[in-house]
């Protein structure tokens, strides 16, 4: 275990618990700098813990931490994280959003886990920063914030600001921010600890690929996958498609149905539908917004085809997922 001797007295890492956190995004975030301090035999990094209001802050889960008020908090911090879970997006309270401006005017570095980084959009302090967000939100973020530097990684530093994606990233991130502040030795030994040997690089994908999770090996698949993926809103027709692929429409169909089951055009509106159900329960984004998200002409087609695919209305859907979640 590396022993340091570093006189530099101990970084002050702030964590602003918001309502429906996550307490696996903010253990992996927490527990890495406390295992820095244990190995390293000194107190490397000084951890706090606000909310709004202050007193035990509940997790989503069961877990809570004993938080203090924004309103009493020094904000000596060499870095704030903000800590939000559920739907980020519509978590919009002033007195938060005008505290994480004034530590940006007062030069504090800014990081947000999870969903913590919509609410430093929200704030005005990412303007001209890349940054992250976990994938069920980077899709509404992208509609709300159309100028915004959003990236689909795991972490990104982009100078003054950190951000990661929530679930086990945090440990990622901290890993990167140890190696930097008291060398690569002490970083892997964190690891090591939490036997986290399989260490990713910012740059590591969210989710698995398409090819991997529809288990498809054919190249024209996978081609085929990423092209509607990424063509949601603006959907291609099937010529279009077998071209890009680099085979004609009907070999294109006929891999489709004996791989996957389906048509390709009815697998794509299965891909499409399913970024639909994923924008209702996990964004505010208004029905014909999330309907041109998905690539549906107006509302009433969306309607009918969200109908036709879960037996349910989108505008029922999201209801009862909220009144499930309250």
């Amino acid at each position: 275990m590396p022993v340091l001797t570093d006189s530099r007295p101990p970084a002050r890492y702030g964590f602003l618990l918001l309502p429906d956190y996550a307490l696996m995004s903010t253990a992996s975030a927490i527990e890495p700098l406390r295992a820095a301090n244990l190995l390293s035999g000194q107190m490397l990094y000084d951890l706090r813990f606000l909310s709004l209001r202050g007193g035990w802050m509940q997790s989503s889960g069961a877990g809570a931490f004993h938080t203090v008020p924004i309103t009493g908090a020094e904000e000596g911090f060499d870095i704030l994280f903000v800590v939000a879970g559920g739907d980020p997006l519509a978590q919009r309270d002033e007195r938060v959003l005008a505290f994480l401006r004034r530590l940006a005017r007062h030069g504090i570095s800014l990081g947000g886990i999870s969903g913590g980084a919509a609410i430093l959009a929200a704030a005005g302090v990412m303007t001209a920063r890349r940054f992250t967000i976990h994938w069920q939100h980077i899709d509404a973020m992208r509609e709300t914030y159309p100028d915004a530097l959003i990236e689909r990684r795991l972490f990104v530093i982009d100078r003054d600001r950190f951000t990661c994606a929530g679930g086990m990233a945090p440990l990622d991130m901290m890993h990167a921010l140890i190696a930097a502040d008291h060398g690569s030795a002490l970083a892997r030994s964190v690891s090591d600890w939490f036997i986290h040997t399989g260490i990713r690089e910012a740059e590591a994908p969210q989710q698995l690929d398409p090819a991997r999770k529809y288990d498809l090996h054919h190249p024209a698949l996978v081609a085929m996958i990423e092209l509607m993926t990424s063509h949601l809103a603006d959907p291609l027709r099937l010529e279009d498609l077998g071209h890009l692929c680099g085979i004609g429409p009907r070999q294109l169909e006929r891999l489709t149905q004996t791989h996957i089951g389906q048509s390709v055009m009815q697998f794509y509106r299965r891909l499409r539908l399913d970024k639909a159900d994923e924008l209702l329960t996990q964004s505010s984004l208004p029905l014909t917004e999330i309907a041109l998200a998905t690539g549906f002409a107006s509302r009433s087609h969306f309607s009918r085809a969200f109908r036709a695919r879960f037996g349910d209305t989108p505008s029922a859907r999201r209801g009862r997922f909220r009144r499930r979640t309250s």
